[in-house]
């Protein structure tokens, strides 16, 4: 028995002293580093629009008031389809019916005195050049309520590819300095992590153009990449 546990202690020292690291000198190797960041950026004209457009209508009775705003939102709808907006390019945002009332004054309070129902939809235009007549038939065909106008780049991620590119060679280019300053060579990338941020310019003069009586301004579009990366140093 006593072998035996001799043995095993024995065994157990063997496995201890196999975890313990012999070479000191790689692992301080591997503790020298550099990390650097770098961005890129590209910039593009936006080719995609979106827009809200509503129905505001009002009425002495919820189901009047609803009635209304329906019939014309529609008319909106199918007006815009034909002008050749994609139904999965109209979406509904919004359905509100809600009480109008009347001023309190003279000690009396406010009572109901009609309704108003606010329907709205989300549109999304593939050919910002045709936003300005876009606006204009819906306007025509009844939308009394158009807001939250914005843009964006349909292969932004393609285009960010090359800010990425444009990111990495700047980061080992200032990571190559530091090493060269340091007395060091730069060894293999040890990590990289990326945060990607995407920003207005100012107005390009292409997006000046687009066609009908609103005028819309585009802008530009700057897609920039930040990198976070570390070197091992040799």
């Amino acid at each position: 028995m006593r072998t035996l546990n001799r043995a095993l202690a024995a065994a157990a020292l063997i496995a201890a002293a196999t975890l313990i690291p012999t070479d000191t000198g790689m692992a301080a190797e591997t503790e020298r580093s550099v990390s650097v960041s770098a961005t890129g950026s590209v910039t593009a004209e936006p080719d995609i629009a979106t827009i809200s457009a509503g129905v505001v209508s009002e009425a002495d009775t919820a189901k009047e008031a609803l009635a209304r705003n329906s019939a014309t939102m529609v008319k909106v709808i199918a007006g815009l389809r034909t002008a050749g907006i994609d139904a999965r390019d109209i979406q509904t945002t919004m359905l509100n019916v809600e009480p109008r009332y009347t001023q309190a004054k003279e000690g009396r309070p406010s009572a109901i005195n009609g309704y108003r129902v606010v329907n709205q939809v989300r549109l999304t235009v593939r050919d910002v050049k045709k936003l300005g007549e876009v606006l204009d038939q819906a306007i025509a065909l009844g939308a009394n309520q158009i807001n939250r106008i914005g843009f964006d780049v349909a292969k932004a991620e393609t285009l960010k590819d090359e800010a990425r590119r444009q990111a990495m060679a700047n980061a080992k280019r200032r990571a190559e300095l530091y090493a060269a300053a340091a007395g060091v060579q730069l060894g293999p990338v040890l990590r990289i992590a990326e945060d990607v941020r995407a920003a207005f310019g100012p107005v390009a003069p292409a997006a000046r153009t687009f066609a009908g009586g609103v005028p819309i301004e585009g802008g530009t579009r700057t897609l920039e990449v930040e990198v976070h990366v570390t070197y091992a140093l040799r």
